[in-house]
C-alpha cells in the first residue's frame, strides 16, 4: 500500500509524509521486534528522526524548531508506526510536554529544555494518571505546598512511559488556591535525579521498548521555577497538553492499524490455496475494505482536530481529538484483527509481526483515556445530555 495521501493536506505535508515513510521503511518492523526482543530502546532511529528535523516539527524555530504544530508531528508519528516502527515517546516529549512548555512555560523554561526536546537530545516523560484516582482527575492526591521559595511534591503516579530514558518528567500536582482553599491542578518539571524521586517499573505483558512505571514523589523538593507557567491557569495548561496526547494516540494507532493493514493486503494478494489468491474472495476483501474505510476516517478527524489546534481553538480541539482518539482506536483493533485472520497460523508468527501488536492496538483504546470515558464526554459535551458520575 502506497503512502496515505489526502486532498486535505498542503504540498509540504506531503513531501514531509514521504520523507518520513522513507525513514521508516529503513528501519520497519523488524528493526522494533528486535530492539523489543533485546531489551533495548529505539536509539537510533530517535537520533535519526531528530537529525532530520522530525521530533521537533512542531516546536517553534527560535528555540531549534521546525515551526509546524500538530498537524505536522501527527505525519511524523503516523508514518513511522505505518513502517512498523512507531516512536511512542513522541507523543510525551515533544507533543505533550513540549506543546505545554512552548505555550506557557517561562522563557528561561523554553531556552532550558525546547531545543533539547526538539533535537532529541533531551526527553521528557508525563505524569498524571494516579493508582486510586483513574480517569477521575478530581481524586489526584499529588500535591505541592510552598516551603519558602520552593515547592514540596508529595505522591505517586503509574503507568507513565519511559521515566528510565527521560531526563525530567513533568508531574500533574495540585495546589492549594489561597482565596478558596480548593485544590487546583499545576504542572511540575521534575529532574529524574530529583532527591525523593523513586520509579518501580511495571511488569507488563504489553512488548514495547517504552517500559512503564510508577513513581513515588516522597517530599520532593523543587525550585521555584519548577512550576510552568501560571500556577492560576493549570487547568488550561492541562488540557492544552492533553490534546495534543489524544490527537498523537490517534495517529499512533493510524499507523499501526495501516501497517497491519498493508501485510494482510500484501497478504492476500499473493496468498494462493486454489485457483485465485484469497484476496479475490468477498469474504477476505471485504473486511480488508472496511478497515481502509475506518482508518481514512479516523485521519480525517484527526486533522481536524489538529488544525483546530494549531489555530487557538482549543475547545473545538477537545472534541475533535477525543473523537479522533476514539475512532483511531477502535479502527486500529479491528485492522489488526483482521490482519491476524487474513493470514491465518501465519497471523500468530514472528515472521509476519502481527501477533505482538494484538496486544499493542487495545493501547490506543485504552490510553491516555478509556474509549468509555470519551463516549461520556460526547454524550455530555456534545450532545448536552447530563451527566451519570
Amino acid at each position: 500500500m502506497s503512502t496515505a495521501r489526502t486532498a486535505l493536506e498542503t504540498e509540504e505535508h506531503q513531501a514531509l509524509r514521504a520523507a518520513v515513510a522513507a525513514l521508516g521503511k529503513r528501519y520497519g518492523r523488524d528493526y522494533m521486534t528486535t530492539v523489543i526482543r533485546e531489551g533495548k530502546h529505539t536509539d537510533e532511529l530517535w537520533a535519526e528522526a531528530a537529525k532530520l528535523g522530525y521530533l521537533g516539527v512542531n516546536l517553534p524555530e527560535e528555540y531549534g524548531g521546525g515551526g509546524g504544530g500538530m498537524a505536522e508531528l501527527s505525519i511524523v508519528l503516523e508514518e513511522l508506526g505505518a513502517a512498523g516502527s512507531p516512536l511512542l515517546m513522541m507523543i510525551v516529549s515533544p507533543a505533550i510536554c513540549g506543546m505545554v512548555i512552548a505555550r506557557f512555560g517561562t522563557e528561561e523554561q523554553k531556552r532550558t529544555w525546547l531545543p533539547g526536546l526538539a533535537d532529541g537530545s533531551l526527553t521528557m516523560a508525563f505524569g498524571i494518571t494516579e493508582p486510586d484516582a483513574g480517569s477521575n482527575s478530581h481524586r489526584i492526591t499529588t500535591t505541592a505546598r510552598r516551603d519558602g521559595d520552593d515547592w514540596v511534591l508529595t505522591g505517586r503516579k503509574v503507568f507513565v512511559s519511559g521515566v528510565d530514558i527521560a531526563d525530567a518528567t513533568l508531574i500533574v500536582g495540585r495546589t492549594e488556591d489561597a482565596r478558596s482553599g480548593k485544590l487546583k491542578p499545576c504542572l511540575f518539571i521534575v529532574p529524574r535525579d530529583a532527591p525523593g524521586f523513586g520509579r518501580n517499573q511495571i511488569d507488563m505483558e504489553l512488548h514495547a521498548p517504552e517500559k512503564q512505571f510508577e513513581l513515588v514523589l516522597d517530599d520532593v523538593r523543587l525550585p521555584a521555577d519548577a512550576l510552568v507557567g501560571d500556577e492560576d491557569a493549570g487547568l488550561l495548561q492541562l488540557f492544552a497538553g492533553l490534546n495534543p496526547e489524544r490527537i498523537m494516540t490517534a495517529a499512533f494507532g493510524i499507523g499501526m492499524g495501516r501497517f497491519a493493514l498493508s501485510r494482510a493486503v500484501e497478504y492476500a494478494r499473493t496468498r494462493q490455496v486454489w485457483k485465485d489468491p484469497i484476496g479475490a474472495h468477498q469474504a477476505i476483501a471485504h473486511p480488508l475494505a472496511t478497515a481502509h474505510i475506518d482508518l481514512e476516517l479516523s485521519r480525517l478527524m484527526m486533522q481536524k482536530a489538529a488544525r483546530l489546534y494549531d489555530e487557538g481553538d482549543d475547545v473545538g480541539a477537545g472534541e475533535a481529538a477525543n473523537m479522533a482518539k476514539y475512532a483511531a482506536g477502535e479502527a486500529c483493533v479491528k485492522a489488526v484483527d483482521q490482519a491476524v485472520h487474513t493470514l491465518g497460523g501465519n497471523g500468530l508468527t514472528r515472521e509476519y509481526g502481527l501477533a505482538s501488536l494484538i496486544t499493542a492496538s487495545r493501547v490506543a483504546r485504552i490510553a491516555p483515556v478509556s474509549r468509555e470515558m470519551i463516549l461520556n464526554y460526547v454524550s455530555h459535551q456534545s450532545l448536552g445530555l447530563p451527566k451519570s458520575y
